[in-house]
């Protein structure tokens, strides 16, 4: 199998499997301590989880703490529900998560429009009495970049909060400076599935989602899983070492797969987006029956969290993008792991399909 859907997921770094297995936790170890119990066993569990803590931290900003979650859409819940903010302001282009949780919140929601390339103005105008504003870092279905740390400046001069999804950029860009709260996720970093974190601003505090225990800080109770923990910061401390040389690789890979695919029209900017993403379309192709037809390259028509749903991409949509459009397109994700080879015979693949259907 050839894998191409490293926004959906990403394989586990060895090296994260390996800083997990210790707190598995058999029972002929030392590591399946509860990390809130105040033994010994106890005291080494938590201790492993604050490694992980400052591993993780080390991809945000300065002056905040990190705040362990089940993964990115409890992050994003804690913070905008948490928050206390009525009425709120967010991208066309946002990861469901936010969306829908937004819309519960405020039913007259104001949804900042993009542009024909996938990208906020960063003089977009918030409404007058907006208590908190939402932008991502970089979008998941066509890897689009936003301005998000001039959309954050302007927010708090408002005196609006300012969350940023930072899933797929986590690991990847420089950290969201100026934000107030940021989610980010493990598995979309090469760590494990089950994980997520908000970085939340000093000085700021939220109302917990979940109560009885009080741990992390009093906002997340619940026995926190050093293994899963460990697997993150391994994940995060290599993200943060290999960034350069990851951005450089699947920048390579992109230029192999624009070659391969030279018929197929970009969604999206070409220049302000992660290059690990690459979203494509094709006047006419029947993308599920190509998906169907190439069982043995795992790619995407879209985001995995709305995959099912039968409705057009909302992020296509926003772009301008018509229903048949947007029903065209497919979604490449190239990773640490990629090689030149498979991209060149996916693309080589993909090719051969659409043309089997005559478009």
């Amino acid at each position: 199998m050839i894998y191409l859907d490293h926004q959906a997921t990403t394989p586990l770094a060895p090296e994260a499997r390996e800083a997990m297995l210790h707190w598995l936790g058999g029972p002929e170890t030392s590591g399946f301590g509860n990390p809130h119990s105040p033994h010994r066993m106890g005291r080494m569990a938590a201790a492993a989880v604050e490694v992980a803590r400052e591993q993780v931290a080390g991809l945000l900003p300065r002056g905040g703490r990190v705040i362990f979650t089940s993964g990115a859409t409890e992050a994003i819940n804690l913070a905008l529900v948490g928050s206390g903010a009525k009425r709120l302001a967010v991208s066309a282009i946002e990861h469901v998560a936010v969306l829908d949780t937004a819309r519960w919140i405020d039913p007259d929601l104001q949804v900042i429009p993009v542009d024909g390339e996938g990208l906020v103005s960063p003089d977009a105008a918030f409404g007058e009495g907006c208590e908190l504003v939402s932008v991502m870092q970089v979008n998941n279905e066509i890897g689009t970049v936003q301005p998000v740390g001039e959309l954050a400046v302007r927010a708090r001069a408002q005196g609006a909060l300012f969350l940023c999804d930072a899933v797929q950029g986590a690991g990847k860009l420089a950290p969201v400076e100026g934000a107030d709260m940021i989610a980010i996720s493990a598995h979309k970093l090469y760590g494990p599935k089950g994980i997520g974190a908000l970085w939340l601003r000093d000085g700021l505090d939220l109302e917990p989602l979940i109560r009885g225990g009080g741990q992390e800080q009093g906002l997340r109770s619940g026995t926190l899983s050093p293994a899963l923990c460990a697997g993150f910061g391994a994940a995060a401390a290599l993200a943060r070492v290999r960034a350069q040389e990851e951005a450089d690789h699947v920048a390579k890979l992109w230029d192999v797969a624009r070659a391969g695919l030279a018929d197929w029209e970009l969604n999206g900017s070409a220049q302000t987006r992660w290059k690990g993403n690459l979203n494509l379309r094709r006047e006419g192709v029947d993308v599920a029956r190509l998906m169907s037809d190439l069982r043995t390259v795992a790619f995407s028509a879209g985001s995995a969290c709305a995959s099912g749903s039968g409705r057009p991409s909302h992020v296509l949509r926003a772009i301008g993008l018509s229903d048949s459009g947007a029903k065209a397109s497919i979604r490449l994700g190239l990773g640490r792991y990629s090689t030149q080879r498979e991209v060149e015979d996916a693309c080589a693949q993909i090719e051969a399909a659409a043309a089997a259907q005559g478009v």
